[in-house]
Formats: structure tokens, C-alpha cells, sequence
């Protein structure tokens, strides 16, 4: 029973985390503990929230109305978290309020009178912050990627590469390399932080890629359907040179009844976008439509493909 009720009140967490989130609370305590009167907000709510979060170890009350940070809770300082708890607690918690079983189709245009892109480009703000939690994924990818095998000078193209804040942190890791990221021209980007090896071209993946050795795919083909998917991959086939191969930074859902976050995330994309995560038969399926042969579907580490 007690179980069941952790997954019923799962909404009100979501939503707790995102407020204590939206009103600086990580930031206020990082330095230590603090009273609720200190921090943003009505202390009393203020309180409340964070005695429910501290019950599931996300912060800790150290004396009455007085929190601190817990291992948990400090993530929401690091790379990525803190603006996935706000988008979480904002507009994916209220587009996932109209998750139908009857229908197939996406809740978001429904709800928001647009779909989900369209929507971030009139919302430039939360555009920033959707970039900036997808940084924070692309980050942890880049240590994969560097481990493969790489020749001298080969050119990556990041297709739909945001920020470029991985082929950043690979090209630190791998300096014999030069990048390439594309991606819509209102990206949020530092030209700077780039450097003299990577280069943004602004563009739509749909309509054209640029040519390159490797391609890289970071959290793109879930967030579409598969006809959608396939117009990706088939643009970049059209683009990529015999030799080239593709490196896709995306979950492959696992048979059987094992814990696998890839399961959830499979319905926060139907709810955004209809997109879908799949199991390593649609990935094959998928590819093989599109001029693509997977190579390998590594436990850790990008699903491989190569033209073909």
C-alpha cells in the first residue's frame, strides 16, 4: 500500500521540487544551513514544502523550520538539474496533466494551443533553460564519445547540437578533432566558447546537414515520431559521405519488468511531442529505412550506425 501511495503522490513531489526550485532555494543553502524566514517565498509554505521534500532525502531539517542541503538535494546546484526540476514543475507537469490513454496523440499542442519547438521559440527564456538541461546531458556524453576510436582530423557533425557544449567537452578531450554544430539560428550559444575548432552553422536538420566524417545525435530522434525520425536520418544520409558513421546519445528500451527510466521517459516525449524512446528492434528498423546499418547498441556509450 505504502508503495502505491509513493507513486499516487508523485505529482505533488514534482511540483514541491520545482517550486523550492523557481524560489533560489539550492542556491540560498549552498553555502549552509538556513531558517525558512531567509529564504524566497511564505515561510510557512515555504516550510512545508521542504519538510516533505526532506522526508524522501531531498534537503534535511536540522532543527525546526531550519534546512540544509543533502547529497540529493545537491545535484540541483550541478550542470542540467536544476533546470530540469523547473521544467518538470512548469510546463512538462502541465502538459503531462492531460496524458489520455484513449488517444495517441501529443497533449501539449492541446494544452498550449502550439507544439512543443514552436512554443520555445516564442518563449525565448524557456528556451534558455530547456538548452541549458540538454547541455548538462550532452556533457555527461561527450566522456563516451571521446573514448571511441578517432582518426586524425575527422569532422563531427552535431546535428541539432544546441549550446555545443558537447562537442565542446570532446574536442577538449579529443584536440586533433574539428566539430560542427547545427541547429536552429535562435540557439542560445556563446560564439566564443566555441573556439577556432568548432564551427555553428544555423539551420533546420530537416531541410539540410552539413558534410562531416562522424554524426552526432544527442537527444534528437526521440523527441519525434518515426516518420519524422526517418526525414532526419534521411537528410543526414544524403549528407554523409560513404565512410561516414553515426553515434546516436539516446536510450534503448530494455525488455522485461526491470526499473529503466528509459519506460518514463518514453511518455514525457508522447506527451511533448509524440516522440518515442525505442527498443533496439525499432532502432534497427528504423535505420536500416534510412541508409543507415546499426553497428552496436552498447550498454554504455552512443547506439553505432554506419552508411550504407
Amino acid at each position: 500500500m505504502s508503495e502505491l501511495w509513493d507513486f499516487l503522490r508523485g505529482a505533488l513531489m514534482t511540483k514541491a521540487l520545482g517550486a523550492v526550485v523557481d524560489a533560489g532555494v539550492p542556491e540560498a543553502l549552498a553555502d549552509g544551513p538556513r531558517p525558512v524566514a531567509e529564504l524566497e517565498g511564505d515561510p510557512d509554505t515555504m516550510h512545508r514544502l521542504l519538510r516533505a521534500l526532506a522526508s524522501d532525502g531531498v534537503f534535511r531539517e536540522t532543527e525546526p523550520g531550519v534546512f540544509e542541503h543533502t547529497d540529493r538535494s545537491r545535484l540541483l546546484l550541478g550542470p542540467g538539474w536544476r533546470e530540469f526540476a523547473h521544467l518538470f514543475g512548469g510546463v512538462f507537469f502541465e502538459a503531462t496533466a492531460d496524458l489520455d490513454a484513449s488517444t495517441s496523440e501529443a497533449p501539449f499542442p492541446g494544452r498550449f494551443g502550439t507544439g512543443f519547438w514552436a512554443w520555445l521559440a516564442k518563449h525565448p527564456g524557456e528556451r534558455a533553460t530547456f538548452g541549458a538541461a540538454m547541455a548538462g546531458e550532452r556533457d555527461r556524453a561527450s566522456e563516451h564519445l571521446a573514448a571511441l576510436e578517432w582518426r586524425e582530423g575527422e569532422v563531427v557533425v552535431d546535428v541539432g547540437g544546441g549550446n555545443g557544449a558537447l562537442l565542446v567537452e570532446l574536442i577538449q578531450r579529443r584536440p586533433e578533432m574539428r566539430g560542427i554544430v547545427l541547429d536552429l539560428p535562435e540557439t542560445v550559444r556563446d560564439e566564443a566558447a566555441l573556439g577556432d575548432r568548432i564551427e555553428f552553422i544555423a539551420g533546420s536538420f530537416f531541410d539540410s546537414v552539413p558534410e562531416g566524417d562522424a554524426y552526432v545525435l544527442s537527444g534528437i530522434l526521440h523527441d519525434w515520431p518515426d516518420e519524422d525520425a526517418a526525414r532526419i536520418l534521411r537528410t543526414m544520409r544524403a549528407a554523409a559521405p560513404p565512410h561516414a558513421r553515426l553515434l546516436i546519445n539516446e536510450s534503448v528500451i530494455r525488455p522485461g519488468n526491470d526499473a529503466d527510466g528509459a519506460k518514463w521517459l518514453d511518455l514525457l516525449m508522447l506527451v511533448l511531442a509524440g516522440g518515442r524512446e525505442r527498443d533496439e528492434g525499432q532502432w534497427r528498423e528504423l535505420l536500416a529505412s534510412t541508409g543507415w546499418e546499426a553497428v552496436g547498441f552498447p550498454e554504455h556509450g552512443p547506439i553505432e550506425a554506419r552508411a550504407v
